[in-house]
């Protein structure tokens, strides 16, 4: 059957507040405010900020619980309330009313990041054990405490803290919002069919996939020349988020740009360098997939905009109908909670999947209320789209699993914060492959492929780039043209010789680098620990479905290395990532065995 993208959604926001003008919307972000003033309050009262004593008794555990529990409902009001205006401004850049309403809530939200500040000194210097011993909330809030203590170390004086927190608004976050506000507006003139079109930039790379190499080339054509346009200011930001977060890194004593992020993601550096080096060790066999690809396409290397382009001869084009039941029906082959939860989502408006003007590219899913999440999307039709769209409902899964805990134990590493995405997504591709022809077989296998490229060869790239940005950033501003030539030389390194022309913009694309540092690396960490979760759970469902939802509660009650071993998985060994890889490995030599045959 083939269907058309035309009725894919939008989202509905209006149960959550019926309009950015409504008394509703306006009593929420009055109260939230008012929360933030009475949490001010009670951190002074009870003097939160670094200890000259460690000790712990009934009053100090009794003013720990008080703080914890109020601090965690704030973080509950904010969710709603930055969710909401996050739906707004992501689906429509010229709703100039919801981008102050965010400006004005990042203002008001300035205190947090000082109250942040003064919590970590305070529980850094506290006797966590004793802490733990005299206070259940302390003990439930361990890994809390334990990032706290770690961050302590970390920490500049709270003046200094707070001085930075004061300029975040005018220095790193206003240049994120710059980037994301003009890359949304962005649009390029595209012959498409016969006909040129104005397009958004989201639609514009959309066309990456399309079967006509002559429109996939003056897309990319296009798309580069309007990233010429606006090369100056963008690198300005880049400049300046870069700028931002070195010179913090380097007041606050880590050693190396990539160390801060370390803990926060729950990893330490041998299991970063175990799973970096075996990705290295893979591109070989990636480099193979690109040149059957170019093979199965007639060509003798792949361009840019033909990684993308599909192989096969699978016509099939989804209607968001069929979208709707095949993802409730696949999931429902793992388990009747997970279907029944995508099928609430689908029924209650949680996504908006409708590409269109002003609507910025990609796709992301956010926590909104209690177990409620939302899903950004730009639905094509494609097989690609429905892999996207099972994603995203893996996090919204992943949030309803988390939804029990306080705001502080939902606070899940980047590394496992993508476990249940692959997982979903991953489900829906064996699901696909299971059923499918031979000339469908080579081309789910290829989407597949194009996807496990991007997560281990491309953002490698990206690790490459950032860590070339970070190193020349602490010398002077780079021009837009050293970051384009690091750019092309990151792709070289991890691509090979196996692609050209590169694509000199993609530090302009990704709006990853204007926000956390290094955002890149723990992709790859959850397409392959997701990948390793999926073997367990084929080797032996019923196990694995009676872990598997208290794990996903448990995300941010622990670090990565310590969850994966709830599984038995070694995360430090370089052994473990291989076989994540040399499953993708045989998909690698099955399509390159398919391609040659076609």
């Amino acid at each position: 059957m083939t269907g058309t993208a035309t009725a894919a959604p939008r989202w509905d926001v209006g149960v959550i507040f019926p309009s950015l003008e409504s008394p509703e919307f306006a009593a929420a972000f009055d109260g939230a405010c008012t929360e933030i003033d009475a949490l001010v309050e009670l951190y002074d009262r009870h003097n939160v900020r670094k200890r000259a004593e460690p000790t712990v008794d009934a009053a100090f555990a009794a003013a720990f619980e008080e703080v914890v529990t109020a601090t965690a409902a704030l973080y509950d009001s904010l969710t709603v309330l930055g969710s909401y205006l996050l739906c707004l401004t992501t689906t429509n850049a010229a709703d100039e009313a919801a981008q102050a309403r965010m400006s004005e809530l990042d203002v008001r939200e300035v205190p947090l990041g000082k109250l942040s500040t003064r919590l970590t000194a305070w529980l850094g210097s506290t006797d966590e054990e004793a802490l733990k011993a005299a206070s259940p909330v302390a003990l439930e809030h361990a890994y809390f405490l334990r990032k706290a203590t770690y961050r302590a170390e970390h920490q500049l004086s709270e003046e200094l803290e707070a001085l930075a927190t004061d300029l975040a608004p005018v220095a790193i976050t206003a240049w994120s919002r710059l980037h994301g506000t003009m890359t949304a507006l962005l649009t390029a003139r595209v012959p498409v069919d016969g006909v040129e079109q104005e397009l958004p930039m989201s639609a514009v790379r959309a066309l990456a996939n399309h079967r006509d190499r002559r429109t996939r080339r003056a897309a990319y054509e296009a798309e580069i020349a309007a990233w010429r346009t606006v090369e100056v200011p963008l690198a300005a930001a880049m400049n300046g988020v870069k700028g931002y977060q070195r010179t913090l890194r380097q007041r606050r004593g880590h050693a190396t740009d990539v160390e801060p992020t370390l803990f926060g993601n729950g990893i330490d550096q041998p299991t970063l360098d175990a799973m970096q080096e075996a990705c290295v060790a893979s591109f070989p066999q990636f480099r193979r997939y690109m040149a059957a690809k170019a093979q199965g396409l007639g060509l003798d290397k792949l361009a840019w905009y033909d990684l993308q382009a599909p192989v096969g001869h699978s016509e099939r084009r989804w209607s968001w109908a069929e979208a709707e039941e095949f993802i409730v029906g696949k999931f429902g082959a793992y388990s009747p909670r997970l279907a029944d939860f995508a099928a609430r989502s689908f029924r209650e408006r949680w996504i908006d999947a409708e590409p269109r003007v002003g609507k910025e590219g990609g796709a992301y899913c956010t926590r909104m209320r209690r177990d409620e999440s939302r899903i950004m999307m730009n639905f094509d039709g494609s097989f690609g789209s429905i892999s996207t769209l099972a994603h995203e409902l893996g996090h919204a899964y992943h949030n309803l699993n988390l939804a029990p805990r306080t705001a502080l134990l939902r606070s899940t590493p980047s590394t496992a914060a993508e476990t249940a995405s692959i997982f979903c997504e991953t489900l829906a591709f064996e699901a696909a492959l299971e059923a499918s022809s031979a000339d469908e077989r080579v081309a789910l296998l290829d989407n597949s492929l194009e996807g496990s490229l991007q997560v281990v060869v491309d953002i490698h790239s990206r690790f490459l780039f950032e860590q070339a940005v970070f190193e020349r950033r602490g010398k002077r501003d780079l021009t837009v043209t050293e970051f384009k030539e690091l750019m092309t030389w990151a792709q070289s390194e991890t691509y090979g010789d196996g692609v050209d022309p590169a694509h000199p913009y993609m530090w302009a694309v990704k709006s990853h680098y204007y926000g956390p540092t290094f955002y890149n690396y723990p992709y790859t960490f959850g397409l392959l620990f997701g990948l390793g979760l999926y073997s367990l759970y084929q080797r032996d469902p019923e196990a694995f479905r009676g872990n598997y939802d208290g794990f996903l509660s448990a995300t941010g009650m622990d670090d990565a290395v310590s969850l994966a071993a709830r599984f038995g998985i070694d995360v430090r060994d370089t052994a473990f990532w291989a076989g994540g890889l040399g499953g993708i490995g045989g998909q690698v030599n099955e399509f390159v065995a398919l391609a040659s045959l076609g």
